[in-house]
Parts: structure tokens; C-alpha cells; sequence
């Protein structure tokens, strides 16, 4: 079994953070209304994603070289972008799907977390309790969460919400400096009821 979609995603994630360097600090942006945020729609999942304002995209840097029939990266966006040194953990969500075909077994998605969990320890991070249920709008998911402590002030938290839908397992990876953010990030993630095909 590989993780390759969730692989590429965290190594990306933890690139952009190990990047941690003190840097002057600057007076906080005033930020414009919410209404100025963009919106990921995906129509095959029926989620939508609003982005923060300010953040940067780089899906099609993260899809690159990926073989569309393993899985595909759908949306990669970070706080700043990943080449940038700061002083803070650089906030990141990673949304991919892959097909379940890949995972002999497999046949709900929380066992996807297995797997998943082995990648996630192997890059030093520790789990943060045993996974859970969560219902957004009406689709449920699973999630498990991790934290990994970067330096004696930093520590970065993970949370990874699993969908199992039209035959792909849809992670959505969510990375921050503290539960809370990580919640936030979270928060901004909705769905649609997915319109049954007439016949």
C-alpha cells in the first residue's frame, strides 16, 4: 500500500515549516470583509473550501508528476507561501483524492486511517487520541489527529478528515499551530447534497 497523494502532501507541509526562522516582527494587516475570500467548489465531491484572503495556491505545483489514475491533488493552499521562512507555523490545507482501488480491503474510510496514521507517525508526528465520527452539513467523515513539536515554542497540529464517495478515498488535511486554527480551518470546509443522476 502506498500513501503517495498523502505522502507528497506532508512532506510539502512539513518542508514549509521546517522553514521556521525568526524574523522581524511586522504590525498586523488589516484584512477586508470575508465577502473578498475566494471559493473552491468541486462538484464531484459536492464540497466547497473558502479560501482565506491572502493565501497562497499551489495545487498545480503539487499535482505535478502525479499519475491521474493513483490519485490527484485538488486543492494545496498555505498561508504564505512554502518557500517563505517566518516565525510561525505556516497553516496549510491539502485536499486529494486517490482511488480506493489502490487499498485491497478497503471498503470504508475509516479504514483508510491505518495507513494513514503509519505515514503520519513515521514523519514524527504522535496521535492525538483515537480517531473520530464528524458530520459536516450532512456528510459524515472520519478524522484523526496528530501534533508534532518543531522546536521548544513551535508545534504543529494536523487534523485529517477522510471521505470515502464514488469509489476515492478525499482526504483533507489540515495543518496549523493550534487545535483551535486548526478547527477554523475546518470550519470553512462545507457540503452539498450530491443530485442523483436521472434515468
Amino acid at each position: 500500500m502506498t500513501l503517495r497523494l498523502a505522502s507528497l502532501a506532508l512532506a510539502l507541509c512539513l518542508a514549509a515549516t521546517a522553514q521556521v526562522q525568526h524574523k522581524p516582527s511586522t504590525p498586523p494587516v488589516s484584512r477586508p470583509a470575508e465577502s473578498a475570500e475566494t471559493l473552491y467548489r468541486n462538484t464531484a465531491f459536492g464540497f466547497r473550501y473558502r479560501i482565506p484572503y491572502g493565501w497562497v495556491e499551489r495545487t498545480k505545483e503539487m499535482q505535478e508528476g502525479n499519475e491521474a489514475a493513483k490519485g490527484e491533488v485538488l486543492l494545496a493552499i498555505f498561508e504564505r507561501p512554502p518557500q517563505a521562512a517566518g516565525e510561525t507555523i505556516n497553516s496549510a490545507v491539502v485536499i486529494a483524492a486517490e482511488s480506493a482501488v489502490s487499498y485491497p480491503g478497503l471498503k470504508k474510510a475509516e479504514d483508510y486511517l491505518g495507513p494513514l496514521t503509519e505515514l503520519t507517525t513515521s514523519k514524527g508526528f504522535k496521535a492525538g487520541g483515537d480517531p473520530s465520527e464528524v458530520e459536516i452539513d450532512t456528510q459524515r467523515l472520519v478524522r484523526a489527529d496528530f501534533s508534532k513539536p518543531l522546536n521548544e515554542k513551535l508545534t504543529m497540529h494536523q487534523s485529517t478528515l477522510v471521505l470515502l464517495a464514488k469509489g476515492q478515498i478525499v482526504s483533507f488535511t489540515f495543518l496549523a499551530d493550534n487545535d483551535d486554527a486548526v478547527n477554523d480551518l475546518i470550519d470553512r470546509l462545507s457540503f452539498s447534497a450530491l443530485k442523483s443522476k436521472a434515468k
